[in-house]
């Protein structure tokens, strides 16, 4: 079922597309995928812990690539915080399914393969859990260690269209991702919103992964050059997007797409 898009929003959606095309380019109508759903279990573990819980991540990646294999899953990845704050999280894990069923089958087999005698995330000080769905994404099959992913956190204004996060993956975050996608800048990129809801509405991630730094430099000027290709996008983002919700996460990654 196609969503009835407000007419203002028109508008706003042909603002957002000149910032994110090349001058002189005709692009893609961008649609709805099939919902991607992703499991993201995180924690806040002592430093006295960290080597112990690299040690714990192997068990943890024969359950991923088992479930990987077999289709079950078309992505996973264990993430480590490269920027830290007082009360955030050090540690998480995700991986990704087209269902349901396949999520939470391996949710099942990470807690079968749980050693009787605890692990390192027994001494977790916080823990959270997050089941996302994602109908705007796209990856390049890849393994990859020590990869980069960046995460942007993002609130809707309660003003915003019901479409917001249509208009904004359609008219600017597709386009741009997608292109950075062919050229190899970015390894996979989604843009997330909660399928359990358990912080409040229109909260939204925009998540990307690059294989070395050099390509997080690549995605913040293809960024820039995109702001500054139209003077109306930033004010158009503005007037959907609360400024002093925005949070950014770095993390390094090990995982993969299939």
């Amino acid at each position: 079922m196609t969503k009835n898009i407000p007419v203002a929003s028109f508008g706003l959606l042909s603002v957002i597309a000149l910032a994110a095309a090349p001058a002189g380019a005709q692009t893609a109508e961008v649609k709805e995928k099939p919902p991607l759903y992703t499991y993201v279990g995180s924690f806040a573990l002592p430093r006295a812990k960290w080597a112990e819980m690299e040690k714990q991540s192997a068990a943890t990646l024969k359950v991923f690539d088992k479930a990987l294999s077999s289709g079950q899953i078309v992505g996973y990845g264990l993430d480590t915080a490269l920027v830290h704050t007082q009360d955030g999280d050090t540690h998480d894990s995700f991986w990704s399914s087209l269902s349901l069923a396949g999520v939470l089958a391996v949710l099942d087999d990470l807690e079968k393969s749980a050693p009787s005698g605890g692990t390192a995330l027994t001494s977790a000080t916080k823990h959270d859990d997050s089941l996302l769905v994602s109908r705007y994404y796209n990856w390049k099959p890849a393994s990859f260690k020590g990869a980069y992913s960046h995460v942007a956190a993002y609130t809707l204004k309660d003003t915003a269209p019901d479409n917001a996060i249509d208009v904004l993956s359609k008219g600017f975050g597709v386009p741009l991702f997608e292109k950075l996608l062919a050229d190899g800048t970015i390894l996979e990129y989604e843009i997330d919103q909660e399928q359990i809801h358990t912080s409040a509405p229109g909260r939204f991630w925009v998540v990307y992964f690059c294989k070395t730094a050099d390509g997080l430099d690549k995605v913040n000027a293809a960024l820039d050059s995109a702001f500054g290709a139209n003077a109306f996008v930033g004010p158009a983002l503005d007037s959907m997007v609360q400024p002093a919700a925005h949070r950014d996460f770095l993390v390094r990654t090990d995982g993969a797409f299939k």
